[in-house]
């Protein structure tokens, strides 16, 4: 008999009831170090106390009217990203995969209105993942992702990861955008070289067509700047935005030039929850802590605690770990052993990580993790790996 929640979620055997920081408690009490921060997320962890105070004092007042009026928090929040970005204009959604939907949409009235209507088609890469809406699922169109669920929307054409030759070959008169997460999450903690993201940006320049990037796992502070591309030195015309930026309550958000919007009037696009009130508040509490003098600053260096521990892991442990890659704390382990046998031996090491494609597992840890949190997790990583080695033996 098929149980009452739709059974399409392989679920650890897992129950938490309380977060703390960096720290989830199950129900049976144990505490867990949780490096998986709801999949990038919970960028300031659990319980943080200035998001609890901002959604309390909202809930207190103003919980939801629809955007058929005008909502406070969600015009603060938009000037908030618009001044720290390149965007002139944010459009709120309630999650990345519906960011990924109006991202397809702005880009293909862009030029429409200009006269172009044939230009539809959006350059996407292996490896990648939007979401798993109809667009999301074409856009990657992996038959992981895909399997069972045609026709697909037409109008992407994937292309092999890092092929210079083959994307150049693929734009012709019908190409309105190429679509990249800068950091591939999903697809295994697969960084987009800063040359080749700014290869990308001329491309398109030179091309006349739009870069949209997908910046929903690897943004929001993840790798030490506010956005990952920040650190290539290019700005994309649209870019894709959630997870982190409600920091665990549901949030996501389109941001844009004001020439690429340009299309988007009234009625073209709309939702009824998107940038209520409760979720602005958060997100406005969150943009203030990550953007506080020396937040990033902080990232970068538990970053580099991290990796240069991990490293030693690799070093110490080569049946179990064979690389570190990433960027900042969206990091990821490339295991020799297989990565669900990782995630699994963790639960008994009281470490929550992420699996990924790849065989890799992702460390995602709150952005606020404390110098001695990540030597704690490096510890309890060590006590995983020798589980591992151990019934691998």
């Amino acid at each position: 008999m098929i149980p009452a929640i739709l059974p399409t979620y392989n679920r650890a055997p897992l129950n938490f009831v309380k977060g703390e920081g960096t720290w989830l408690i199950e129900a049976d009490g144990r505490r867990f170090l949780d490096l998986g921060a709801g999949i990038a997320v919970n960028a300031l962890g659990h319980a943080h106390p200035g998001l609890v105070a901002a959604l309390t004092a909202q809930a207190e007042t103003l919980w939801h009217v629809s955007n058929l009026y005008h909502i406070g928090p969600q015009e603060k929040l938009a000037e908030m990203l618009v001044a720290a970005t390149f965007a002139d204009t944010v459009f709120f959604t309630n999650s990345g995969t519906e960011s990924c939907e109006l991202a397809v949409k702005m880009a293909r009235k862009y030029f429409f209105d200009a006269g172009q209507p044939e230009r539809v088609e959006i350059l996407t890469f292996s490896g990648s993942f939007h979401g798993r809406s109809a667009a999301g699922i074409a856009a990657a169109g992996s038959e992981k992702m895909t399997h069972g669920f045609g026709p697909l929307l037409p109008g992407f054409r994937h292309l092999p990861f890092g092929n210079h030759e083959a994307l150049q070959g693929a734009i012709d008169d019908r190409t309105a955008a190429i679509l990249v997460e800068p950091i591939q999450g999903e697809g295994g903690i697969l960084p987009l070289p800063d040359v080749c993201l700014k290869g990308l940006r001329e491309l398109c320049d030179a091309n006349g067509i739009l870069l949209i990037l997908d910046e929903v796992q690897c943004g929001m502070g993840r790798t030490g700047k506010l956005f990952a591309h920040e650190w290539a030195g290019i700005a994309p015309d649209i870019m894709m935005v959630a997870k982190g930026i409600g920091g665990g309550f549901p949030l996501g958000a389109v941001l844009a030039t004001e020439d690429a919007a340009s299309g988007m009037t009234a009625g073209t696009h709309g939702s009824t929850y998107g940038g209520n009130p409760l979720a602005c508040a958060v997100g406005c509490a969150v943009m203030e802590a990550v953007t506080a003098p020396g937040f990033l600053e902080e990232v970068t260096a538990r970053a580099g605690q991290f990796r240069q521990g991990l490293e030693g892991l690799v070093a110490e442990y080569p049946s179990v770990f064979s690389a570190v890659r990433g960027s900042g704390l969206m990091l990821g382990i490339v295991c020799a052993a297989p990565n669900m046998d990782v995630v699994n031996a963790g639960y008994g090491a009281e470490v929550l990580m992420v699996p990924a494609a790849d065989n890799v597992v992702r460390l995602l840890p709150p952005l606020n993790i404390s110098e001695a949190e990540v030597a704690e997790a490096l510890s309890r990583l060590r006590a995983t790996a020798e589980t591992v080695q151990a019934h691998a033996a």
